[in-house]
């Protein structure tokens, strides 16, 4: 699975979902769907890369509106050619709020030091974005479903948020739950990286600082648990979304987007 990465200079878990076997014995497609941590730090080169040579035509921002307002925005704003989607999967704050916030940036769950950051604290804030922002887990699945091209789906650290939207992409596609958590962990491999690039970050760096690498870890048990509540509430993604406003046909040109 590691060949999926896509290696940049100004980031470090990037990947495309292409490859993945599928239940009906087909695989994803390749350059359709993309997954990422922060977008910030993009060089010129980067840019090119992923908008001439990888074809990215849509951005789905995952963050907050405090993360927004405090990190700016990222060089891939500039390029005309593309459609950025903001999609926070956590209740917002009233946008007149935003700026008396922002130094504390208390909207963000990383921010409870009283909280054990293990695989049920990781799975408890999965299911709260499918109860919270079940309109913003349906936005950015519509988003990549539309793409002309590909559609980068993206947080801070491309594990929690981005591995939830992922994770249903991934089951409307057919994907055996397996093969899904094996693409979330894959991110433990590149998990000290990715927390070097957030440390020094105006929305992350004070609380990462009072972390230990071991809680940020993806856990299989985090995604089993969203996959296992999907399947027995609703009979799996699929179920999910009829019951959340899409229909057969917003479903299957899902699938068809994202497999062979």
């Amino acid at each position: 699975m590691t060949d999926r990465w896509i290696e940049l200079d100004g980031l470090v878990n990037m990947r495309d979902l292409g490859g993945l076997p599928t239940r009906g014995g087909g695989h994803t497609a390749a350059g359709r769907l993309i997954r990422s941590d922060n977008l910030q730090d993009l060089t010129d080169a980067d840019v090119t890369r992923l908008v001439e040579e990888l074809g990215v035509t849509d951005v789905v921002d995952l963050r907050t509106e405090v993360e927004v307002h405090l990190e700016g925005p990222g060089p891939l704003r500039r390029v005309e050619s593309l459609t950025h989607h903001h999609h926070s999967l956590i209740p917002e704050q009233r946008q007149e709020d935003v700026e008396r916030i922002a130094e504390k940036a208390l909207a963000l769950p990383w921010r409870d030091e009283e909280k054990q950051r293990d695989a049920r604290f990781w799975a408890d804030h999965y299911l709260g974005y499918l109860s919270a922002r079940p309109d913003s887990v349906s936005a950015a699945l519509r988003v990549v479903a539309n793409a002309e091209g590909a559609a980068v789906v993206h947080c801070a650290a491309g594990k929690d948020r981005t591995g939830t939207v992922v994770a249903m992409a991934l089951d409307v596609a057919g994907v055996p739950h397996d093969e899904i958590v094996a693409d979330y962990v894959l991110t433990a491999e590149r998990i000290e990286a990715i927390l070097d690039r957030l440390r020094p970050r105006p929305a992350y760096g004070e609380a990462l600082a009072k972390q230990h690498v071991g809680e940020q870890v993806p856990r299989p048990e985090s995604i089993e648990t969203i996959l296992r509540a999907l399947q027995e509430g609703y009979g799996g993604a699929v179920g999910w979304l009829l019951a959340h406003g899409w229909d057969e046909a917003e479903v299957e040109r899902l699938r068809a987007r994202l497999t062979d």
